[in-house]
């Protein structure tokens, strides 16, 4: 495509505005399609990212995204387009904004809700620094969904700072929005020409004799009426001037329409209406399938039916079946019905199934209440959205010993969603809460003993973790009975692990056994309160210990199976703690990261033979 950026694109024909929208999709769906990422997000708001670089100077002014994963057309016409082919590879451009790629990115963004905050931030700091630029927070209707939104939204009403929030309504976060916010959007039908004809009314009766009490009378009796019949009062109340909706994919009244709010002199909320998937048909007809999509073949389309079977899937599976014979079960999902595979729980009990939004506090919170009355509720929810909850965690759940399910999923490493996704941290805050069970599968088998037992064999808050994609190839059989266990007998190399990390080690179990090194393989299924019985008696054999694990290093299984070896002082000849350390992962695939950690089954093996020489 050609390559627009900066200045070019404020000095454009509207023609020539058109044929940079339509290069810029063209763009997406080839490049997309090549490397798997966000599609149907990034194809909705290609008009809106035009008119945006149209009438801002992001090198300098603020674009702060939310969520950030709609940032696709922003980072081609700010200079990365020939790069696109490496989004989300690794060493390449990452699905989401990273300033170290672009002064252009002003916030790394990867969760929801914050950005109307990290925007008021930004412009208090440019008063209070006396600078000159301007600050815009673009977020979908599904980040309305999050409390944050609300929190920034009051601060940011009544700060006076100059900022435009621009509200991206297609109805939608993954699948169609939930709650109260969804439907108060839909009735919303307010056109700038208001806004106009009101400040104009209002110069014309303050400057006459007496006008200022006939418009305050006015201004009462309408804000009644209006009140009665128009949600923008919800965003005037707060201290905004309202904008729109505004046609979302028409360029031109966008452009239009954004230079004439960057004119007022206040906050401003700039009500867009798009589509999401637009001017890809399949994407438009079932965005939920392009929201995220791996490589395909764009006359083909994504075939739902030809992903593979997954962890999620079976938790869907096993939780539905469960709930068909318990009528206490019930599921909640904070906008991630399909992510988490509840597509088979919301079609037997949709009675049962609570999908709340992006507002993971409130769900664990409402989960401690119908614990408390008597239901067992089980959150299903990614790695990286649950530390979003940790006070509820502490405060709502454990506090009581309530018996709320937490079904953990993508815990570990996920791979090309990069540092905001990855699952690296859960083991780590969920050790500090109190009650807490902690129980890791290797493969599907093993989830379904694991959440039957979640369910019904402990009291308190219970973790089953799990990873994004497919079990164990190595182990085939349910080890979900004992809290520990030998998976492959050795003499000389204890190695220790869980999950799906079982593959490495029983990989390096037997390279190291092909050049006479016996490994013994142990796999942990209770990591919180650590059950290590098997584990201590191989280590006092062995005197020698190798741990490998897709955590940070604070608080993972190795340090505290350090701690205990040294309260039972057993005399080691080697330790070998491997993790993903501490810091964040950047995006890549599964494999290519584990090698980068130094946690796949060659690096293990070289850390074995090492310790042995």
């Amino acid at each position: 495509m050609s390559e627009w950026k900066g200045k070019q694109l404020a000095e454009i024909s509207e023609e020539e505005a058109k044929t940079v929208c339509a290069e810029v999709r063209d763009e997406l769906l080839r490049s997309v399609s090549h490397t798997g990422g966000h599609l149907a997000s990034n194809l909705g708001v290609v008009e809106l990212t035009v008119a945006l670089h149209r009438v801002f100077d992001f090198e300098t002014d603020r674009l702060v995204f939310d969520v950030g994963h709609q940032c696709y057309p922003h980072k081609m016409l700010t200079g990365r387009a020939e790069r696109m082919d490496t989004m989300r590879q690794l060493g390449g451009l990452s699905g989401f904004p990273k300033p170290n790629e672009s002064d252009a990115d002003a916030f790394i963004a990867g969760h929801a809700s914050n950005s109307i905050s990290v925007a008021l931030g930004m412009a208090r700091a440019r008063t209070l620094l006396h600078r000159d630029y301007r600050v815009v927070a673009l977020l979908g209707d599904g980040a309305l969904t999050g409390g944050l939104a609300y929190e920034g939204l009051a601060d940011a009403g009544g700060s006076g700072e100059k900022l435009i929030v621009i509200l991206n309504d297609n109805g939608m976060s993954i699948k169609k929005n939930v709650g109260g916010i969804a439907r108060l959007l839909e009735r919303q039908h307010l056109r700038p020409g208001y806004l106009r004809f009101k400040r104009g009314y209002g110069r014309v009766l303050h400057s006459v004799p007496g006008g200022i009490h006939l418009y305050n009378l006015n201004h009462r009796i309408k804000r009644s009426i209006k009140g009665s019949f128009l949600p923008s009062t919800f965003f005037e109340d707060m201290g905004f001037d309202y904008v729109g909706p505004v046609d979302g994919h028409d360029v031109t009244e966008l452009t239009r329409l954004l230079r004439w709010a960057d004119n007022l002199p206040g906050p401003v909320v700039f009500h867009v209406l798009t589509t999401k998937g637009k001017g890809y048909e399949p994407a438009e007809r079932t965005p939920e399938f392009y929201h995220g999509v791996s490589p395909f073949d764009p006359e083909q389309g994504v075939d739902p039916a030809a992903c593979p079977r997954d962890f999620s899937a079976v938790f869907g599976e096993t939780l539905t079946q469960l709930a068909r014979e318990d009528a206490r079960i019930c599921a909640v999902t904070a906008a991630m019905q399909s992510g988490t595979g509840l597509d088979s729980f919301a079609e037997a009990c949709p009675e049962r199934l609570f999908d709340v939004g992006i507002a993971e506090g409130h769900a664990v919170a409402m989960c401690a209440g119908m614990a408390k009355q008597g239901m067992i509720p089980v959150f299903a929810v990614y790695s990286t959205f649950l530390q979003r909850a940790y006070d509820m965690l502490l405060h709502d759940v454990a506090m009581q010993n309530l018996h709320v399910v937490f079904a953990v999923d993508r815990a570990g490493l996920v791979g090309a969603d990069g540092e905001t996704h990855q699952g690296v941290f859960d083991l780590a805050y969920l050790s500090t809460v109190p009650h807490m069970t902690v129980l890791c599968p290797a493969n599907y088998a093993e989830l379904r003993s694991m959440l039957r037992a979640a369910v019904y064999d402990y009291d308190g808050p219970v973790a089953v973790r799990y990873p994004r994609g497919q079990e164990c190839a190595r182990l085939v059989q349910d080890t979900s009975a004992q809290r520990d266990c030998v998976v492959r007998p050795g003499e000389q190399f204890t190695l220790a692990g869980y999950g799906t990390m079982l593959d490495e080690l029983l990989a390096a179990a037997e390279q190291l056994e092909a050049e006479g090194v016996s490994c013994e393989v142990v796999k942990c299924n209770q990591l919180i309160p650590l059950c290590s019985d098997h584990l201590m008696d191989s280590v006092k054999k062995t005197r020698r210990l190798l741990v490998a694990e897709e955590v940070i290093e604070h608080n993972s299984l190795g340090h505290a199976l350090s701690f205990d070896l040294a309260d039972q002082g057993v005399q080691m000849r080697s330790l070998i703690l491997l993790d993903s350390g501490n810091d964040f992962v950047p995006h890549g695939t599964v494999p290519e990261l584990r090698k980068r950690l130094g946690i796949d089954a060659d690096s293990i093996v070289r850390r074995v033979k090492e310790a042995l020489e």
